[in-house]
């Protein structure tokens, strides 16, 4: 093949590159496209602030001139600084199944990451753990969730082939949610509540929620800084991102530990299952695809966690019993039959042991890849 490829520098390019996926995987079936209202703002200076802290080069592959695969390089100079790395990643590699586009594309970025110092690249990865991360590599029969890679299967295989290999795995579990709470539960929960002075908040409304997203997010800097890829997040980075989703959060969704203080221990986040809706809106939420959206989210069975955390200390002292058996009551409440655990990182032990206290199955792994720059 003839491949020419062309930086992005300009409006209508940067169209064509937020667009190719959908083009690109127009007869996958379980192909799920972004809300794209969020992909513009992923892409804009003025609404993402990573991009002012981070070197970024976005490519379109051509074939007689037709785009035929697209890729984005990043350069995190606050990680990098903050780690003692010199890693590039990539991101959004999307493609034909054809190993000479995926090469050249690749090659690109990692000769753009040599000019720039770097000695190892990852990928995909986005900005932070809060983008689709990895490839996925199994479990392709269940449909992908919010925030989660939807990538066809050969895309893994064209990266292996360029001499990539396994940096970490994510997986997914998924877990039956019962009106029968789990007897280990029970013990752990009468043990909580009878010794400590800890208590969960539950919310009808989103005007009792909304006083709890910015200590949310601020135990999120705190719990996070150790995983892998994490960037804490400002203060403005916070307040854009409890703008974004605290309209779509059902508050009944949303459980909070405190303390006799009112201080914030612990938190967890589910919201339900989307999916199809994003299809049949095809990822544009106006004018009234945010109907297909919001019918999908009421007929699913399916919930989805999304975020949690526990703050250093009180973690493996039962706390997460103290959430988990708020929202499965909530969950079974409301006639949800099975819940996804959204991506654990593999060697996150302790999470991966809640969800199979729970008799928790692995349906899906992601990976990120890595490379050595010589």
């Amino acid at each position: 093949m003839s491949i020419e490829l062309k930086v992005v520098t300009h409006h209508k390019a940067l169209k064509e590159y937020i667009f190719l996926p959908e083009r690109l995987y127009k007869n996958d079936k379980r192909w799920v496209p972004p809300i794209y209202a969020d992909e513009w703002a992923f892409h804009d200076p003025k609404k993402n602030k990573a991009l002012a802290y981070s070197d970024v080069i976005r490519v379109l592959a051509f074939c007689e001139n037709v785009i035929v695969g697209r890729i984005m390089g990043i350069i995190h100079h606050r990680y990098n600084e903050l780690h003692a790395e010199k890693t590039a990643r990539f991101y959004n590699l999307d493609c034909l199944n054809e190993p000479a586009v995926a090469h050249a594309l690749i090659t690109y970025i990692e000769n753009w990451a040599r000019t720039k110092g770097m000695n190892k690249i990852i990928g995909p990865f986005g900005f932070s753990d809060k983008d689709p991360q990895g490839f996925q590599i199994e479990g392709f029969e269940f449909l992908p969730v919010l925030a989660t890679p939807t990538n066809p299967r050969y895309l893994p295989e064209l990266v292996t082939q360029l001499s990539y290999e396994k940096e970490v795995d994510c997986v997914s579990y998924q877990m039956d949610i019962s009106n029968v709470i789990p007897d280990s539960y029970k013990e752990i929960y009468a043990r909580m509540i009878n010794r400590t002075s800890l208590r969960v908040v539950e919310f009808k409304s989103k005007r009792g929620l909304k006083p709890y997203i910015l200590p949310v997010l601020r135990l999120v800097n705190e719990a996070y800084a150790p995983i892998f890829g994490f960037t804490p997040m400002s203060e403005e980075e916070m307040r854009k991102f409890a703008a974004q989703y605290l309209p779509i959060l059902d508050p009944e969704f949303v459980k909070v530990v405190i303390d006799d203080t009112e201080r914030l221990i612990a938190f967890v986040v589910a919201m339900p299952e989307m999916s199809i809706g994003i299809q049949k809106a095809k990822g544009r939420l106006f004018p009234f695809g945010f109907l297909y959206v919001l019918q999908a989210m009421r007929k699913t069975k399916q919930l989805n966690l999304l975020l949690g955390a526990i703050k250093e200390g009180y973690r493996r002292t039962g706390v997460s019993v103290l959430l988990g058996k708020a929202m499965l009551e909530t969950a079974s409440r409301r006639g949800f039959e099975i819940m996804d655990s959204h991506l654990i990182l593999e060697t996150n032990l302790p999470m991966r042991g809640e969800c199979e206290k729970l008799n928790g199955r692995i349906c899906k792994r992601y990976r990120i890849f890595r490379k050595y720059l010589s």
